[in-house]
C-alpha cells in the first residue's frame, strides 16, 4: 500500500511560492503603521476640521474627494453633493460642532487610512464619534472619501 502522505520535496512548486511569499510579506504586514504616513494624515484631519472653526466652507471642499461619500440620515454622494449638504454647519458666526481626531491607522500600502475622534458640541461636551476614510492622492495629498459619525461608546468623553 502506497502512502498518502507526501512530503515537502513532493509537495506542488505552488506551496513553494506560498511560503516564499508568506516570509517576504509577513514584515510588512506585522509592521506597525509608518509614523510618516500617520502624522500626514493627522495634519490633515486637523487642517480639515480647523475649516469648520474658521467658518471656511472652500477650506472644507479642498479636503473631500471627488468620489466622496459621507453617510448621515441620508447618504451624500460626489464632493457636490457632500458640499451641498454641509453647507448649513458653515452657516454663521459660531461653528455648530468640532472634532479632533484621537487615533489613525494606515493600510501598509500607503494608499488608505482611518482616522477618528471625538465630536464636540459648542460647550465641548462629546456628542459623538466620526469615523473617515482618507485616501492618499497624491504623495502627501491625502482627501476625504468616507465620513460616518457614530454614537458614543462608554469609554468615550
Amino acid at each position: 500500500m502506497g502512502s498518502k502522505r507526501m512530503s515537502i520535496r513532493q509537495s506542488s512548486p505552488w506551496h513553494s511560492v506560498l511560503l516564499a511569499l508568506a516570509v517576504v510579506l509577513s514584515p510588512a504586514c506585522a509592521a506597525g503603521p509608518d509614523p510618516d504616513l500617520q502624522a500626514q494624515v493627522f495634519a490633515a484631519e486637523r487642517a480639515f476640521a480647523r475649516t469648520m472653526a474658521e467658518r471656511d466652507l472652500d477650506g472644507f471642499a479642498s479636503h473631500l474627494s471627488d468620489e466622496a461619500t459621507f453617510v448621515e440620515g441620508q447618504t451624500l454622494r460626489g464632493k457636490e453633493e457632500v458640499i451641498a449638504g454641509w453647507a448649513r454647519f458653515f452657516e454663521g458666526d459660531a461653528p455648530p460642532f468640532s472634532w479632533e481626531p484621537d487615533q489613525v491607522e494606515v493600510l501598509p500600502s500607503g494608499t488608505l487610512a482611518l482616522s477618528t475622534g471625538l465630536v464636540r458640541d459648542p460647550q465641548g461636551k462629546a456628542i459623538g464619534r466620526f469615523n473617515s476614510i482618507w485616501r492618499q492622492e497624491a504623495p502627501g495629498v491625502w482627501k476625504v472619501v468616507f465620513d460616518k459619525g457614530s454614537p458614543l461608546e462608554p469609554n468615550d468623553g
